[in-house]
């Protein structure tokens, strides 16, 4: 593999700081939603505790790294300059400090405090939304693939929070049903752009430049196919499915989910394909999107019997039981952690040794972390959640779901653990410093 991949303009992107910052922060919160799982399975929970794992692993690791990714390669992707650095500062302080309060509000139950975090976590991620738009829009060619889903996700990022929003006052102080539609409906829906939406929008978006790019082969035959099928299918069977949840209506919704499922069948293929093919050396990168085009496959050949037959219950919400965890570690967590195992080394050694290539003997982008705690972060966190999915599926009894949990807390651990030496042992500045400027210091 290149040390920096080609076709792709590095003196666009952000100080170094800004995306680092956001990758840190959402490590953090990474840890606190897992060991809040835990917690919830072996029933420690506090006040509504599942809520706030939820929100802590979904607002909090996976989204901050979406917004820190993004605000990172669409300039660099893109060759053109983020409209404002302020911003991208800004709405990591308002999502990050949002979110904090929020879950402590959901541990101790106070909910009156909860429409105020929720407005500082709205505010952050409009801003986020509204300093990528700008970005995008100096775009002066047709977008491509990538970049047309990032502009889809912006606009499900929208909807997603407002509703979301409206969920936090009405838990403070009811506000639905509003216009006939009632709490339970509101969430299935703001779940659906969630997950379906702003997140696997992002995930497939990034897998095209991804998957692509450091597999070294291109798509072909029928890659485009499946490209067809996934970029016509996909937006629309989100917006069908959330309708028909928000409205009650299973004609939309079972069409959506269809469409869904095709969706992600097709763009299964296409990523197993790339990984197929390719001939490069194996890395965490690559061997996490394997599982992501594997859980892709299971999650949709698992849940299409219940969707078909009626999305619209919560308890099908992310598919049948067991389902979930598929989804969310099989496919968004791999993604996010098997992506992170290359950004974070790539933006360190850009600012750290790129001036220095040619001059002295200076280590490959995959050569600073560590391959054998990436190898025992890989099976831990896939064991683990193998356990998990079992248990709820009602095929393990609960114990494994407890023990899979711990296992995949550790192999969480570990892995932040290897991406915060990365920054320690070879970023220009101390992990404090990625927050904190020293006075003097240029911005970097």
């Amino acid at each position: 593999m290149s040390v920096v991949p080609g076709g792709i303009d590095t003196d666009r992107q952000p100080p170094m700081t800004i995306p680092l910052r956001h990758f840190v922060v959402g490590l953090g919160f990474l840890l606190a939603g897992s060991l809040a799982g835990v917690a919830n399975a072996a029933g420690l929970s506090f006040g509504l505790g599942g809520l706030a794992h939820v929100h802590l692993l979904l607002a909090g690791w996976v989204c901050i790294t979406i917004m820190g990714a993004m605000t990172q390669f669409v300039p660099v992707w893109s060759n053109v300059p983020l409209h404002s650095r302020r911003l991208a500062t800004l709405q990591l302080a308002l999502v990050a400090g949002g979110l904090a309060g929020f879950a402590g509000a959901l541990f101790s139950a106070r909910l009156p405090w909860l429409a105020v975090f929720g407005g500082l976590m709205l505010l952050g991620f409009w801003t986020f939304v509204y300093n990528l738009a700008r970005t995008i829009a100096r775009i002066d060619r047709r977008l491509d693939v990538t970049e047309r889903h990032f502009a889809l996700a912006l606009g499900f990022f929208v909807f997603l929070t407002a509703l979301g929003y409206l969920l936090a006052l009405d838990l403070a102080r009811p506000v639905f049903p509003l216009a006939g539609i009632g709490r339970h409906d509101v969430v299935r829906a703001h779940a659906t752009l969630a997950v379906f939406g702003a997140v696997l929008t992002t995930v497939f978006g990034a897998l095209y430049q991804l998957g692509t790019m450091f597999t070294q082969t291109k798509l072909r035959g029928i890659d485009f196919a499946c490209k067809r099928v996934e970029e016509v299918c996909y937006p629309a069977g989100v917006l069908l499915l959330a309708g028909g949840r928000l409205f009650g209506r299973l004609a939309p919704g079972r069409l959506g989910a269809g469409l869904i499922l095709a969706a992600v069948v097709a763009f299964a293929i296409l990523l197993g394909r790339r990984l197929h093919e390719t001939r490069v050396e194996r890395t965490p990168m690559l061997s996490r999107y394997a599982v992501v085009a594997a859980s892709l496959a299971l999650w949709a050949g698992y849940t299409a019997p219940a969707w078909l037959r009626d999305p619209l219950p919560h308890a099908v919400l992310f598919g049948p039981p067991g389902a979930e965890h598929l989804l969310a570690v099989g496919v968004v967590g791999f993604v996010v952690a098997g992506s992170l195992y290359h950004i974070v080394p790539f933006i360190v050694w850009v600012h750290r040794y790129s001036d220095r290539l040619g001059f002295d003997a200076v280590p490959l982008i995959d050569d600073l972390y560590s391959g054998r705690l990436a190898a025992i972060d890989f099976w831990a966190i896939g064991l683990g959640n193998l356990g998990i999915v079992l248990a709820g599926a009602g095929v393990a009894p609960t114990p494994v779901a407890v023990a899979g949990g711990v296992l995949a807390v550790g192999g969480f651990g570990l892995f932040a653990a290897n991406l915060l030496l990365v920054i320690r042992n070879h970023g220009p500045r101390s992990l404090a410093g990625v927050f904190f400027r020293r006075r003097g210091a240029g911005a970097r």
